[in-house]
Parts: structure tokens; sequence; C-alpha cells
């Protein structure tokens, strides 16, 4: 069997290592510094102003940030059934604010938007229970998704040990994830829907790699059997994979790059912190599928041999 150009499996400890590396940082600046979380998941008060004319998003959040209220979010949009333009301010916090801080903010923002007309049309409070019960959902989403995968892995791959494939394409997924999750923490960014709804994609996207791989593993042992080792077996299948792996990805991240930058330039907040971490997914995606899921199921095949059937 043709071996290809690289050996994957010589430095399979570097490339361990690095995405614990970046696990372990992730984890102390999270504990250090905080995570962020919007009032999505955590709870708060949701204000909206109507104003007239061309307003900046990222000048009305920094105005409100300076108060220093909480992680706050800020989003422009239309009133349901008028012409009316709005802007939603957030405020993630445990007890929301009072009264009387609202008018504090509402005070600043017209003094500081004087020529936009600001005008309070609603206050909304959000209770913590109900951040979690959408946080729950959240989770309860993404280990179904998890659950179906290993499933569907293992009954497809079932030939080459299913099960075990299945449980290191989820240590892989697992990877993705928490590459996702460091994005949000390194950059400041608050979880909210769109780390979900991030997450879930790249579940989707990651997982086809490692199956191109798995399927690679299927076919050359059922046309090499045990001819080769099961080293030489992995080794080979992703440096046949490698090239469509990489083709795809740099096709996808090239793609959500622009978008990225697009949304940079335009000052669309929203837009950037769902494509950014998305882009850093699918590379942690390839990354998973090549470095990982091939080489730590090779450990795990060397340590635990199939038995030999009985004649």
């Amino acid at each position: 069997m043709n071996q290809g150009k690289y050996d994957f499996l010589k430095n399979k400890k570097i490339f361990f290592i690095i995405p614990l590396v970046i696990a372990v940082a992730t984890i102390i600046t999270a504990l250090i510094i905080g995570v962020p979380v919007d009032i999505e998941f955590k709870g708060g008060t949701l204000l909206t102003y109507s104003y007239s004319g061309t307003i900046d998003v990222n000048a009305v959040k920094s105005a409100v940030e300076e108060m220093q209220l909480g992680t706050v979010g800020v989003s422009t949009g239309s009133a349901f059934g008028s012409d009316l333009e709005t802007v939603k301010i957030s405020f993630a916090s445990d007890e929301g604010l009072t009264a009387e801080v609202q008018e504090q903010v509402t005070s600043k923002l017209k003094e500081t938007f004087a020529d936009n007309a600001l005008d309070l049309v609603n206050s909304q409070d959000v209770k913590p229970s109900a951040g979690f019960s959408f946080f729950l959902k959240c989770f309860v989403a993404v280990m179904f998704s998890f659950l179906l995968l290993i499933i569907y892995i293992a009954v497809r791959f079932k030939n080459i040990g299913g099960w075990s494939a299945g449980a290191f394409a989820l240590v892989a997924l697992a990877n993705d994830v928490f590459m996702v999750f460091a994005t949000f923490v390194f950059m400041r960014l608050p979880i909210d829907a769109n780390f979900m709804a991030v997450i879930l994609t790249i579940l989707g996207y990651s997982i086809n790699n490692t199956i191109v791989l798995y399927d690679r593993v299927r076919e050359n042992r059922k046309l090499y059997g045990k001819k080769i080792t099961i080293n030489e077996l992995v080794n080979g299948s992703i440096n046949q994979s490698l090239t469509r792996s990489i083709k795809t990805t740099i096709t996808t991240a090239v793609a959500v790059l622009s978008m990225c930058v697009v949304a940079w330039l335009c000052g669309i907040e929203s837009i950037v912190s769902f494509v950014f971490p998305m882009f850093v997914g699918l590379i942690a995606g390839a990354y998973s599928s090549i470095f990982i899921a091939g080489p730590a199921w090779t450990v795990w095949k060397n340590a635990h041999p199939e038995k030999k059937k009985a004649a």
C-alpha cells in the first residue's frame, strides 16, 4: 500500500499536545477573567428604543459599556407592523436593571445621540431561569447530535471496529467544540445563540471529513486485509483523503472568511461573532479529522488488538 508523502503517526504526540495546550490556556483564561454570557443564557434586561436617521451600533455599544452594567449587546431592526426603526440593547445580569438605572441609560443615550431622537418604547426583564432553560435545550441538542453521530459511525463502520471509531470521532468533535469555545473566550465574545449555532454547524461539517477518512480505512482494509499493520492502514488512508479534505476546507473557509471581513468592515458585529468562530471551527475540524481522529484510533487499536477468531 502506498503510504503517501507524510507520516502522520510519527509525530502524533505533538498533534495531541497542541489542542491540549490551547484547552488548558482557555480554561485558565476563563477562570481568571470569566466568560461573557449573553442575556439569552444569563438573563437580564432588554431595552428597545425607537430612533430617527442613521445610528452607529458600535457607538451605542461603546456609550453604554462606559456605564459598566455587565455584558452589553446591541442590534437594530424595525418594529413589527410599522416603519419605526428600533435599536435593542441587552444587559446580561443576574438581577436585571432597576428602573433608576434604566432611566440613567436612557438619559445618557438621549444626550449622546440627540440628533436621533431616541425614545424608549419597551423594557423587558429576562429571568435567569428562562436563560437556563434555553441553555439546557441547546445542550440537549448538542448531546443528542453526539449520540446520533457515534451510533451512525458505529453501524456504518462496524467492519473496522465501529464503536471505537465512533468514540474517537467523538473525541475529535469535542476538540472542535472546545476550539470554538476558545475563540469566544479569547475574543471576549458573549456566549449566545450564535455559539450554539456555530457548534451544531461545525459538528456536521467536521464529521464529514472524519467519515471520509474512515471510509478510506474500510476500503483499504478490504483491499489489503491483514497484509499491512493498523498504522500503515490509517496513515495511508489519511494521505489518500488529505487532498480532498484540504480543498474542501479551504474552499469553505475562504468563503466564510470573506463574509467575516465584509461584516467587520460594515460594523455588523452580530455576523462577525458568528462567521469568525465558524472559520476557526472549520480549521479545527480539518485538524481534528486529520491529526486526531485517525492517529488516536490507531493508539487504541494497537493497545487493544482484535482477538483471533477460532478456526
